[in-house]
């Protein structure tokens, strides 16, 4: 063994004892208090998710009911939760609004407001919930399709990360057209009173069709969002400010739409319990529980556990709504959550990978440092 080799050896062994001691301290962090609180905080996150499914669904039941005044009021009471937080807590982090910025905005108002809870409504009115939240399990791969798009996701097909992700979009949203184009047999039928009502409906190919336009509108809006976050790093201050533009388009197309006053009343419980869950719980409460959740443990984490939302919501769907389950909602939801699965594992790879490089060229460094240290020393430079 050369001198060089000896003397990098314990550099090299170093190395490796701080992996040994970080795998070993990841496996003793994953039950701790924090952990199990962090879990605790995603399956109410989840929960929330299915109620607000469900109770906009019983909404949606009422034929008086103004789908569109529906989401004037809805963002009204958003805007009044998220204006004072982000006034209050992000007063340093706000930079000056430039025409630029102000564009932008507006635009991550269009997709990530207007657009993409309009066509929600729709797609849950000629749909079901259990449709709705298995198609919502494909925005992670159009998110990344669209990222890769425009250039803001780099992808490597000759690495498995980057084979993954491909082939992991592709069965995202072939899953998400099978469920569009093919119903297919029911499987599994419930009971309900309002059965007929519920039936006629369910026009599925145009409710999914709205739904897979809601799932680009908000693969648009996450990636527009990233772009601006960048430039301005006051996040709730964002989400704030697209909410009232988001508002005001929604406002004027109700207006233009419902000229009739007693379109504007608040007619029965179901609606004023839509109204109030879904602005103070989905878009205040779930807000900021998310939030923290993608803090603590980081975005893949966050959308790993969206499948449990599908599974829970067609239960509670079909024993309360009386919803049914079609052998092509099936057969698209599963191509979905592998095409979900496989995104996220590229996504993960991707990151390992990129951290491992990071150690080689901190090693690469220490040896380089090393071996000029010593030739200093052998040329006799003090």
């Amino acid at each position: 063994m050369s001198e060089r080799e000896t003397e990098s050896t314990p550099i090299m062994n170093n190395v490796e004892e701080n992996k040994n001691v970080k795998e070993l301290k990841t496996r003793r962090e994953i039950f701790t208090p924090e952990r199990i609180k962090l879990l605790l905080a995603l399956l109410t996150l989840q929960l929330c998710f299915v109620c607000n499914h469900i109770i906009t669904r019983v909404a949606l039941l009422n034929v008086e009911f103004s789908k569109i005044v529906f989401l004037v009021y809805r963002n009204i009471l958003a805007l009044l939760l998220l204006g004072p937080c982000a006034y209050f807590f992000e007063k340093n982090d706000r930079k000056p609004l430039t025409f630029s910025l102000l564009l932008q905005i507006f635009f991550i108002a269009v997709f990530g407001v207007t657009s993409n809870q309009v066509l929600y409504l729709l797609g849950l009115y000629y749909a079901t919930p259990t449709f709705a939240s298995a198609m919502q399990n494909s925005i992670p791969a159009i998110t990344f399709a669209i990222a890769a798009a425009i250039g803001l996701e780099k992808v490597n097909i000759l690495r498995r990360d980057g084979l993954a992700k491909i082939l992991g979009t592709v069965a995202a949203i072939g899953g998400a057209t099978i469920m569009t184009l093919y119903k297919g047999m029911p499987v599994l039928q419930g009971i309900s009173l309002k059965e007929d009502m519920f039936l006629s409906m369910q026009n599925f190919t145009l409710g999914c069709l709205y739904l897979l336009a809601q799932c680009l509108s908000w693969g648009a809006w996450l990636n527009l969002q990233a772009v601006v976050l960048k430039k301005y790093p006051a996040k709730l201050s964002i989400t704030a400010m697209s909410c009232f533009i988001g508002l005001i388009q929604i406002t004027a197309i109700a207006a233009i739409i419902e000229t009739d006053p007693e379109q504007w009343k608040i007619k029965s419980v179901a609606e004023l319990t839509a109204i109030l869950y879904t602005g103070i719980v989905t878009s205040g409460f779930v807000f900021t529980v998310q939030t923290w959740c993608i803090q603590k443990g980081g975005p893949v984490l966050v959308a790993v556990v969206q499948p449990f939302q599908t599974v829970l919501v067609a239960f509670v769907a079909s024993l309360l709504l009386g919803d049914q389950l079609y052998t092509g909602g099936i057969i698209g939801a599963v191509l979905v959550v592998l095409g979900l699965y496989s995104v996220l594992w590229g996504k993960v790879q991707e990151r390992k990978l990129a951290c491992q490089t990071n150690e080689e060229a901190l090693t690469r460094h220490l040896l380089d440092a090393q071996s000029k240290e010593e030739e200093c020393l052998a040329g006799g430079i003090p």
